[in-house]
């Protein structure tokens, strides 16, 4: 008892000490805090992401801020903060003498600071003024500011900058921010259940805001409607229309778009413009992306790999990039299955064996040392020398089929005749078309052939598009160009273009990669897109990781498949796993026929797999060429 009389009167003694500085403040007016943060707030713009048609779809700011000024608050959201946090903020002069009082006695009674007794004032001068850190110096100083800032401020001034300054969950400040976000709407457009909701999260963000649990939010909502009903801040009509009403918000679709590339672009641009410029500059970034295919793509992506990680038991990751054939523009990425669990971009980061995507570039370079796709190689049991150890390679399905076309090699992805004809066209001029091609090759082993280098997605990719736009080789990028709030350009893309094979040879290549797919279009024509297509699977030893890669006229994208431990998920090759998602992608960003610009000097040609000879397009083994001239003459 005496311990509770004592500590009584220690709060009370404290409390006149602090009351008396504050007058002593309050009178002289002394100048010791910078209060133009109340006058002049200004967090500045945030950096906005525009897709290729010029909509934003994602932004770059410190946190999620919008300010607005006192005349743009409805008074149905003022009362719903003063219900719920102060309802005497008019009548006091920064502290609740009332409300300390009977802090001071819940405390004393329970041995422990069961309660506080913060008015806005004072909430406001925490978050402006103060570390999130409970002490007795930090209380007082506190108080002083809240006394201060009632003398040189209005209470519209208070309850403006403290409106704009209030966390409310998930990274947002302020409420206009958090009702955009919740609601997609501006806080002009708030009704009495809404505003209810925003002012219930200021105790505790953590639990009552609604994107964390709605159920919280409604109970605490609730109460503060009964509140704003005893005040007679609303009526009993608007009081039971609000009560009955659920905690709901929506999902903002440019929040979730593209987060891997969005993350990848934050770090570069940090790097180029720097941080307060990204996030304060309000700069425009036009970037390549297609809204309609990003959102294909991640949704594809996500139901096949949940189809695929049952089917295996498996826990299968990544990646799925689409760029224009013509540009090297990026418009689509998927750089995982989920970005909340790894913010790792396997679109462009990841590096995995290309297999047998690797071999198109084998025969174009042969082409290019005069070879010629009617040729023909023995696919028999072969065995080299490698690092002083023997190594008898052999093809997919254990089988070899003796003379045969090269044409007809690449287009079943022969392991035998690739690498022999990798070793006999200089292994080193085709290393060098590697590395101008962005891949990384360091050996001129045969088993290069075979694709046996470490490649990204991206890359792979823009090796391919090699084939579909001429032989021109044009490096992935996904930002065109940057301007400043003013509106001037102040940086600009210059993405590389180079010619690396002939569109001769381009297209006899293309030619020969489109045939297991017009085939597969004459068996059943409804399930494919009209246009052109081309394509080429890898799958790496032991089924590590799955890899397909295809043009059409307009777009080259590839997807990989892979555990990213690199550890072989089941017996299943690319065509079965990467490849149905590939074409379904392509079938639904597919617009109307379309088809690719061959070398118009050559001519198109039947001839026999096997053999090198013309024969009708209906025979079995036909399969269909680009020559300079009839293989008759």
């Amino acid at each position: 008892m005496i311990k509770r009389i004592l500590s009584f009167f220690i709060t009370c003694l404290v409390l006149c000490i602090v009351m008396s500085l504050g007058a002593l403040f309050y009178i002289t007016e002394q100048p010791w805090v910078d209060f133009s943060v109340l006058e002049h707030y200004d967090p500045g713009k945030p950096s906005l992401l525009l897709d290729d048609e010029g909509n934003e779809w994602g932004r770059f700011q410190l946190d999620k801020r919008e300010v607005i000024s006192i005349d743009q608050i409805p008074s149905c959201l003022i009362q719903a903060f003063l219900a719920a946090e102060d309802w005497g903020f008019y009548k006091h002069s920064g502290l609740s003498i009332k409300g300390i009082v009977r802090s001071i006695l819940v405390n004393i009674v329970s041995f422990r600071r069961a309660q506080g007794a913060s008015t806005i004032t004072q909430q406001l001068v925490r978050l402006l003024f103060f570390e999130p850190t409970k002490s007795f110096q930090r209380k007082i100083k506190e108080q002083i500011l809240s006394i201060v800032i009632e003398r040189q401020f209005t209470k519209e001034q208070i309850l403006e900058a403290y409106l704009n300054h209030i966390y409310l969950g998930a990274g947002i400040y302020g409420v206009e921010a958090a009702c955009f976000t919740f609601w997609g709407k501006h806080i002009s457009e708030i009704s009495v259940d809404e505003a209810a909701s925003l002012a219930s999260i200021v105790r505790y963000p953590q639990r009552y805001c609604p994107l964390y649990d709605a159920e919280s939010n409604k109970k605490r909502r609730n109460l503060i409607l009964k509140n704003m009903l005893s005040l007679e801040f609303i009526s009993d009509d608007q009081y039971n229309t609000a009560i009955n009403k659920s905690v709901t918000t929506i999902k903002r679709d440019n929040q979730a778009l593209a987060p891997h590339l969005r993350e990848t672009l934050r770090i570069f641009l940090e790097k180029l413009v720097g941080k307060e410029k990204l996030y304060t500059g309000g700069l425009k970034i036009q970037t390549t992306l297609n809204r309609k295919m990003q959102e294909a793509a991640e949704s594809l992506f996500n139901k096949h790999l949940i189809h695929l990680n049952k089917r295996f038991t498996s826990s299968l990751e990544g990646a799925l990039l689409s760029m224009e054939t013509s540009t090297g523009a990026i418009k689509a990425l998927v750089g995982g299955n989920s970005f909340q669990f790894s913010q790792f971009n396997r679109a462009l980061k990841a590096r995995r064996q290309m297999g047998s995507t690797f071999k198109p570039l084998v025969y174009a370079h042969a082409l290019a040392q005069g070879k010629s796709f009617t040729e023909i190689e023995l696919d028999e049991p072969y065995t080299l020398m490698m690092n002083n150890k023997e190594w008898s390679p052999g093809n997919a399905n254990n089988r070899f089929q003796g003379p045969i076309t090269l044409a007809h090699a690449l287009s079943s992805s022969n392991n035998i005749v690739a690498i022999k004809t990798f070793l006999s066209t200089n292994p080193q001029k085709m290393v060098h078309l590697a590395q101008a091609c962005g891949l990384r090759p360091s050996h001129t082993y045969p088993s290069l052939a075979l694709g046996c280098i470490e490649a990204s997605l991206s890359e792979i990719v823009a090796m391919m598009n090699i084939f579909a736009y001429r032989g021109i080789y044009s490096e992935p990028h996904s930002i065109v160009w940057i301007k400043d709030q003013w509106d001037t350009k102040i940086w600009k893309s210059s993405p590389q273009h180079k010619k690396l094979i002939s569109h001769h040879i381009s297209s006899q290549v293309a030619k020969i990669l489109m045939h297991k797919i017009e085939q597969s279009k004459k068996k059943n024509p409804t399930s494919w897109f009209a246009s052109d297509a081309f394509g080429k699977s890898g799958t790496t030893n032991e089924f590590r990781t799955c890899i397909y890669v295809g043009a059409t006229p307009n777009y080259t994208t590839g997807v990989y498949l892979g555990e990213d431990n690199n550890r072989s998920f089941g017996a299943a090759f690319a065509s079965q796993t990467a490849f149905p998602l590939w074409k379904q992608f392509n079938k639904t960003i597919a617009q109307e026929q379309e088809h690719f610009p061959f070398d118009p000097t050559l001519h198109e040609e039947s001839i026999h797999a096997l053999y090198g000879t013309p024969c009708s397009s209906q025979d079995h083994h036909a399969i269909t060429v680009l020559t300079d001239q009839s293989v008759t003459d």
